[in-house]
């Protein structure tokens, strides 16, 4: 009796170690799908954050605004006046990207559509050939009558690109429909199901 027992102590102790290994196998497989889209060009990397510093950033570049169409263009302001450079390592996260002051389409995407969610702003990463850039609903007789936009399933957004420096709400469409491959929700990295998709006034 007493042999027997090191033995089945020692199959608990195995059994626990393969349980805690699957486990983090699983977790870790979790967190590449929630970060990771593939494309036709390779693999776009999700690096957007709800860290405090995002926060207090947000609201520190508009605390002056007393609209949603100034807090928006000054968020935007903001990233596009970063220098636009080609990363060619891993991407960057947002608070690297403001720490280094450079990123390029990816990094700097996701520096702004971090601080827009931090503003409860309805906000998509758009995914083309070698390229990403961002789309906002926003309400503003403005730009509702005099700027085009991307009316994705009947609802209007408007292209934020993040690597034209001091570019305005609503940056021209700078491909064809056909080659927009996912509209991405930044925080879940789930593809949009899109059942219509324009581009109008």
């Amino acid at each position: 009796m007493s042999s027997k027992l090191p033995k089945y102590f020692s199959q608990i102790i195995l059994g626990s170690l393969a349980l805690y290994f699957l486990y983090i196998f699983i977790q870790a497989f979790e967190i590449v799908q929630r970060r990771q889209i593939s494309t036709k060009d390779g693999i776009y990397i999700n690096s957007t954050t709800d860290a405090p510093y995002i926060k207090a950033l947000a609201h520190r570049l508009t605390k002056r605004c007393d609209s949603d169409l100034c807090r928006v263009q000054y968020v935007l302001d903001y990233v596009t006046n970063i220098p636009y450079k080609i990363n060619n390592f891993q991407a960057h996260s947002p608070q690297q990207t403001i720490q280094e002051n450079f990123g390029d389409c990816d990094d700097k995407s996701n520096l702004l559509i971090s601080l827009l969610h931090e503003l409860q702003f309805e906000s998509y990463f758009v995914l083309v050939p070698h390229h990403i850039f961002v789309i906002v609903a926003i309400e503003d007789v403005h730009l509702e009558h005099l700027v085009e936009g991307l009316y994705i399933n009947g609802k209007k957004y408007y292209i934020l690109e993040s690597t034209a420096a001091n570019s305005a709400i609503g940056f021209p469409l700078q491909h064809p429909l056909s080659e927009i491959e996912a509209v991405i929700e930044p925080f879940s990295n789930k593809k949009l199901e899109i059942q219509t998709i324009e581009w109008k006034l």
